[in-house]
């Protein structure tokens, strides 16, 4: 089943281009990380695929219904931790969690109380006076305890320092485990996403110019060095520089036999990349 389908959505701001005719599909269960500069449009998709906005062109299913059709029905089905909380400052954490349970068929009010006691927030706290990895951590919270089929991160990372990072993806990760969860994710912290992705998009300037599984990113993208100039590569480059006397290349499609025949000649060197390094391979270089 899938979880979320992107067809043709175009979103655009007066005479600029947000979002530019992405499609995608999300099976159910898998874990989709939305990756891209700032300004490349993750988070005008996100508000599309919430149904927070309506786009010029395309439609978006959650479940296989209509978001923009049936938001409210949606919305009990899905978590959300925003790249920034609009929760009131004034409101105490225990009251926006009985806000919440107002809302929310399946809260579940122990999820909710567990996480902020683990989280260390006391539960008199007004949201205000918590600091934003503190925030996040409240955020998180709310969303778990509404037992969603699907949860969506907005740059959920974004201005955390490691603790609170990695104690984040680690709440993440534990309720995957336990409820096999549907998560998209848009984030600037590739080191830590990259070890539980399943599968990877990159948007740049509005369009959609990577979508893969994350294991088969891996097999085609290779650092090559060899003696030689970039002319010389049977695979296709995406970024080549002079590396001493010969070539350092990022190569997008890395074949055993074209690299056997470039060794051959060339006593060529291939290594791995991190989904770091893929990411400024495809989308890294400087908007004219």
């Amino acid at each position: 089943m899938t979880a979320i389908a992107v067809e043709g959505v175009t979103v655009r701001y007066g005479r600029r281009t947000a979002v530019d005719g992405v499609s995608l599909n999300v099976p159910t269960g898998a874990v989709y990380a939305l990756l891209g500069r700032n300004g490349a449009g993750k988070s005008s998709l996100v508000r599309a695929l919430l149904g927070h906005l309506a786009p010029e062109l395309g439609k978006v299913t959650l479940f296989g219904e209509d978001v923009w059709r049936h938001r409210a029905r949606l919305m009990q089905r899905v978590g959300v931790v925003a790249e920034d909380s609009d929760a009131p400052t004034e409101m105490r954490v225990r009251d926006l969690g009985w806000f919440s349970s107002e809302l929310y068929s399946n809260w579940s009010q122990r999820a909710f109380d567990m996480r902020i006691e683990r989280f260390g927030i006391a539960s008199a706290s007004r949201f205000g006076d918590l600091s934003k990895g503190q925030k996040k951590q409240v955020s998180l919270a709310l969303a778990l305890a509404t037992s969603p089929e699907l949860l969506v991160l907005d740059d959920p990372t974004l201005g955390l320092d490691v603790v609170a990072r990695k104690s984040l993806f680690e709440e993440v990760i534990a309720d995957m485990a336990d409820r096999g969860i549907t998560v998209f994710i848009t984030t600037h912290d590739l080191g830590a996403i990259e070890s539980i992705a399943d599968h990877v998009g990159v948007l740049k300037d509005g369009k959609l110019v990577l979508d893969e599984p994350l294991e088969a990113l891996r097999e085609r993208f290779r650092r090559i060095r060899f003696a030689g100039t970039a002319t010389e590569l049977a695979m296709n480059a995406a970024s080549s520089r002079a590396w001493g006397s010969g070539t350092e290349a990022v190569v997008t499609n890395f074949a055993d036999d074209a690299f056997e025949n470039l060794r051959a000649r060339t006593s060529a060197e291939a290594s791995t990349l991190t989904l770091e390094e893929i990411f400024i391979a495809v989308a890294g270089e400087e908007r004219k």
